[in-house]
């Protein structure tokens, strides 16, 4: 038996009798439940009423004073009598957690044989209403409820023994958390709520999605037409609100400006996937943060390239991903710093493995993107260069030059030339806020015996797209 369990067992079942031993009380029960933890505790609790397991007290013979017989033939069915508690304790799966198993032995008086009142010469002479109490089915070594085993009822594609068991812990874990982190999380709940209300960060983002909401049914449908969402850069979301239009309403539920009485300094920048800027006037961004004077309204770099990409006669195109990639290097720059300290890593882990000398040209291409996202920073290359270099690319392309085998053009020369008159002026919002660090180090790592920093970046509002593709995936029901 666990020694969690010994305590709460021995005051259940055992009383001092009158020579000063330990023995069965007189009104035992089936089934025994071990205490419950306090409410409150006034000093560090002792773990053993968290862990602590129920027990099943099998004595059909002590129990319900039922009449059991001697099988040996010479015997000719000579009853048993109780020979006390069995010393082995059983530890029984079930479903949602696990609890013991204790017997009783008997003794028949006549050939001085024991026999265990689990044992299936025993349970086989009980009738039904009694034998249906016990629920456990034994081997040698383990022991399971028969709860268990029904799950394996309508075993097949999806539903193997490895997925039941990976459902008995969750629901084990699930179980002891109802049962016993539930007493902790109710006394701070006050607590809990209020430090979940009051995250914040230095560089905030802004998005909104209408899958999520073209998934409400029953009386909630067409109630909604956006989900948005408020996130800070380590990635956390600090609300969520359905609003009828995209953005409004946000104040109400909690994404104001109260930073100041909290005690935490207001917010350096906000990105957000349009309403950046306004040619003339003051836009609702700004307005709707408008106790935050200095905030910096930035556009997602990655929704601008969207926008231009809109110029491309197809997604499908051969040209597209190089389009793509070319436009990001008219935006960024990676710093030159950490890329010599990631070719020099690399470099000596090829030469480890056996590799030659190799030049930068060549040393490049076993560099891959996520690695130079990991261990590399980029910053904007500033407004000017990037209309430069996105100008030279535009009409590059536009020339009609780059066709793919079937002489297909990449961009739709009209169109393109329309939209990038019209994003021109958000070059300016793409650009870092000046002074402010995107980049948080998060630890380093070893490569080729160079140790090299890796990096979080707090740019755009990427974290919140992918929380919503999780949204849309997690919540049932068709777009």
């Amino acid at each position: 038996m666990p020694q969690q369990d010994h305590k709460w067992v021995s005051s259940a079942l055992f009383r001092v009798g009158s020579g000063g031993k330990l023995e069965l009380r007189d009104q035992l029960q089936l089934w025994y439940y071990p205490p419950q933890p306090s409410l409150v505790y006034h000093q560090a609790p002792t773990p053993c009423r968290f862990f602590a397991q129920s027990l099943l007290l099998w004595m059909p013979y002590r129990l319900w004073k039922v009449r059991l017989l001697c099988l040996k033939p010479a015997c000719n069915g000579h009853p048993l009598a109780s020979g006390g508690l069995h010393r082995r304790v059983r530890q029984v799966l079930d479903v949602d957690r696990y609890y013991n198993l204790v017997t009783e032995t008997l003794i028949c008086t006549k050939c001085r044989t024991s026999q265990l009142s689990w044992s299936q010469a025993i349970l086989q002479q009980l009738d039904l209403e009694h034998r249906s109490e016990f629920r456990v089915i034994l081997t040698r070594r383990y022991a399971c409820d028969i709860r268990v085993i029904r799950q394996l009822r309508e075993r097949g594609l999806g539903n193997s023994p490895s997925r039941i068991i990976l459902q008995l812990k969750e629901n084990h874990s699930e179980e002891w958390l109802q049962r016993v982190a539930r007493q902790d999380i109710l006394n701070r709940l006050e607590d809990i709520k209020a430090k979940i209300t009051s995250v914040y960060g230095c560089i905030l983002k802004m998005d909104s999605t209408k899958t999520i909401t073209k998934k409400l049914s029953g009386t909630a449908t067409g109630t909604a037409q956006w989900l948005t969402s408020v996130g800070n850069e380590m990635g956390q979301v600090l609300i969520s609100v359905l609003t009828a239009s995209e953005g409004p309403a946000l104040d109400l539920y909690g994404c104001r400006p109260d930073g100041q009485s909290a005690g935490v300094d207001p917010p350096v920048a906000l990105y957000v996937d349009n309403g950046c800027c306004k040619e003339v006037g003051e836009t609702k961004i700004k307005a709707k943060f408008g106790r935050w004077p200095n905030l910096i309204v930035r556009l997602d770099i990655w929704h601008f390239m969207r926008r231009l990409a809109v110029g491309c006669t197809t997604d499908a195109h051969q040209l597209y991903p190089t389009f793509m990639a070319r436009m990001s290097a008219c935006i960024f720059e990676w710093d030159a710093t950490d890329v010599a300290e990631l070719r020099r890593a690399k470099r000596a882990q090829l030469l480890q493995e056996g590799w030659p000398a190799l030049s930068d040209q060549e040393l490049d291409k076993h560099i891959t993107q996520d690695e130079l996202a990991l261990h590399c920073r980029r910053r904007t290359r500033g407004e000017e260069t990037s209309i430069q270099l996105l100008d030279q690319l535009l009409t590059e392309l536009m020339t009609g030059k780059e066709n793919d085998a079937l002489g297909v053009p990449l961009l739709d020369t009209v169109r393109m030339q329309h939209i990038w008159r019209i994003q021109r002026r958000h070059v300016r919002c793409i650009q870092d806020p000046p002074g402010l660090a995107l980049y948080t180090e998060t630890g380093s790592t070893r490569k080729g015996g160079v140790v090299l920093k890796t990096f979080r970046c707090a740019r755009g509002s990427t974290s919140l797209e992918s929380f919503h593709c999780h949204l849309n995936r997690f919540i049932p029901g068709l777009c």
